[in-house]
């Protein structure tokens, strides 16, 4: 099992210096969230991967239904390079309450799965170069040779993770198609829907569907997240241990609860400094 931090909120400066401490601690991975409206993700990342050299460096989550795909695709391929191919791409539909409807996004389920799909599949595309077109429901690109960049360093291609609800059939198809998955379940309450990460026993039954129904013998990743105590390792060995049993590869801790403030970030850069839990 590898283990990643997300940094649950800050500017690239910041970003710069807590990424450069989770190298020095033994962390595999650095993340930071995609706002609709706040730091740059990709700026911030930019930053992390100047002052670091082994760490991997990614985002949690890019909601790639708002995304123009060519303009992410050069972001990414930009941070492959300066970072000397250290980049971890998270996708899915994004949560719609942090700010989608005051800036005109889209907010329908089924559209933003078709965004996504879409946006996914460019994505790739342009990656693997030109010449390369599409035309989709909502996307249409044409061929173009006006400066194309180079292929990202990482190949096949920069690893893609994507969110998966279990279990629906087509969100799991679409997770299958990449590198990785940050397993989600659907839950009802008072009469609405609302999505959770799945717990161990789903992740399990998430695991055997993927060894079943994957055609690809290449590693494909089980991503999970919660909060580890950093000053009792005994018990923070004992949780993940619990996830790394039934199939999952990456966890991250996740410390989106602390308040944005002096106190709450001295808490970071303590959990940060004393390292990741060890399996």
């Amino acid at each position: 099992m590898k283990f990643g931090f997300v940094q649950p909120y800050g500017d690239a400066r910041l970003s710069a210096e807590l990424a450069a401490l989770a190298e020095r601690s033994g962390w595999d991975g650095f993340f930071v969230w995609e706002p609709v409206w706040g730091f740059d993700a990709w700026i911030c990342l930019s930053a992390a991967a100047m002052v670091t050299e082994r760490i991997r460096l990614g985002t949690m989550i890019t909601p790639l239904s708002r995304m123009r795909p060519w303009k992410l695709a050069s972001e990414t391929i930009t941070l492959d390079h300066l970072s000397g191919g250290r980049v971890i791409l998270s996708v899915g539909l994004g949560a719609v309450d942090t700010g989608f409807s005051a800036f005109g996004e889209v907010v329908d389920r089924k559209q933003r799965a078709e965004l996504l799909d879409e946006g996914l599949e460019i994505l790739t595309g342009l990656w693997r170069g030109q010449p390369f077109r599409f035309d989709g429901k909502h996307y249409h690109v044409t061929e173009t040779d006006f400066m194309p960049p180079p292929p990202p360093l990482q190949q096949p291609r920069i690893p893609i993770w994507v969110v998966g609800a279990w279990p629906r059939q087509k969100s799991m198809a679409r997770a299958l198609r990449y590198d990785g998955i940050l397993p989600s379940a659907i839950q009802e309450s008072d009469g609405k829907r609302q999505a959770r990460q799945a717990n161990p026993q789903e992740v399990a039954q998430i695991a055997a569907y993927i060894q079943a129904n994957r055609s690809s013998d290449a590693p494909f990743d089980i991503v999970v997240e919660g909060v580890t105590p950093g000053d009792k390792p005994q018990k923070a060995r004992a949780i993940v241990a619990e996830w790394a049993q039934v199939g999952a590869t990456w966890w991250i801790e996740a410390l989106w609860n602390l308040p944005n403030d002096t106190d709450g970030l001295m808490a970071i850069r303590k959990r940060i400094e004393q390292g990741p839990p060890a399996v």
